[in-house]
């Protein structure tokens, strides 16, 4: 399998759920009233929220691998932006503050994970018997690849979901994690050549099973 077609799977079947209700739109025939300002924040925070809400549950989803939490934390990073909205300096760069929040959002929801994990394997007894399902997630195709995306360093990661996933250029890339375009040409180089030996340890596995 190519690296290029193991970043185009999308999560997981069942992991996709039907997008909520934008908590921006004024119910019809409410009758509510608006100032100029924050009519505007709200047309804004409701466009973005329509045109990129998906794909940056998706980003966050491949990096905490929770849907549940990568929604919150794209619904948290929209009210950020939307209680900020009129301090913004340029309002053309909201997209690139928006996806710039959710990678932070979700690198501390990791960060956050690891202590909470740490803390439960030292009070936890060991398991002696694996679980029933174990078989069926370690021949999923789909878990493999993404397991093996986890394995990467954090920084690789990040460029490639955003190179592949949201298809960014190398300037927006930089731009949203705050490192140089070589920087990302770097890890993207990198993440890649170690994500293809990944995937090919991956399908001889697979072949042997």
């Amino acid at each position: 399998m190519s690296t290029d077609a193991a970043l185009s799977l999308s999560p997981a079947p069942g992991t996709h759920r039907a997008r909520a209700a934008s908590p921006w739109t004024a119910p019809a025939g409410s009758g509510a009233t608006m100032t100029g300002d924050r009519r505007s924040a709200d047309e804004a925070i409701e466009r973005l929220y329509l045109d990129h809400w998906d794909q940056l549950v998706r980003v966050s989803y491949l990096m905490v691998r929770d849907l549940g939490r990568a929604e919150e934390i794209v619904q948290d990073s929209l009210v950020a932006l939307h209680q900020r909205w009129d301090r913004l300096e340029d309002h053309a760069h909201a997209v690139a503050y928006l996806r710039q929040s959710v990678m932070n959002r979700s690198r501390s929801a990791l960060r956050h994970r690891s202590v909470v994990q740490r803390f439960l394997e030292r009070q936890s007894t060991p398991t002696t018997a694996p679980s029933a399902e174990v078989p069926l997630l370690v021949a999923d195709r789909r878990r493999r690849v993404l397991d093996a995306l986890d394995r990467l360093p954090r920084r690789q990661r990040e460029v490639l979901t955003l190179r592949y996933y949201l298809e960014l250029s190398e300037a927006e890339i930089a731009a949203t994690l705050g490192i140089s375009k070589g920087a990302v040409k770097s890890h993207a180089s990198r993440g890649s050549a170690a994500l293809r030996t990944v995937l090919q340890t991956i399908d001889a596995d697979l072949r042997e099973e």
